[in-house]
């Protein structure tokens, strides 16, 4: 196989096929294999950067990720947040996440504190009654 920069799925799945037959093998660096490996992995890698681009999540859908994979609930979040209506209102983007929130989302579910500080991709929601005025006659 000769090796050049990928730019096809085509070699792509070509090279990722090499790469788990490698793998496999567990060749030492300092052989030829090791060095095919390495290159090919790094081919594979720069394409895949390239390629497939993953956007990071929002503060509140990294919030309710983590909730998922530690099975906690809403409640368990109230104590982080300082009660139950602010949980509910974070988690409907109602109300944003304040310095003291994100220091104790960061420290209490390791949630990267970059992931928490970032803009939400929606914008939060206030819901104000409308004003009664006063008719005069």
């Amino acid at each position: 196989m000769d090796i050049r920069i990928i730019k096809t799925k085509q070699q792509y799945r070509r090279y990722l096929e090499e790469v788990d037959r490698l793998v496999a093998l567990d060749p030492d660096p300092r052989t030829a294999e090791g060095a095919r490996l390495e290159l090919l992995a790094k081919l594979v890698e720069d394409y895949e950067k390239e390629h497939f681009k993953f956007r990071k999540p929002d503060p509140v859908e990294a919030i309710l990720f983590r909730m998922e994979q530690q099975g906690l609930r809403q409640t368990d979040l109230a104590a982080m947040v300082g009660g139950k209506n602010r949980a509910s209102e974070i988690l409907s983007r109602k109300r944003p996440l304040t310095l003291a929130m994100i220091r104790a989302l960061h420290e209490k579910l390791g949630i990267p504190s970059e992931l928490l500080i970032q803009e939400p991709r929606a914008e939060y929601r206030v819901e104000r009654k409308p004003r009664k005025t006063k008719r005069t006659a």
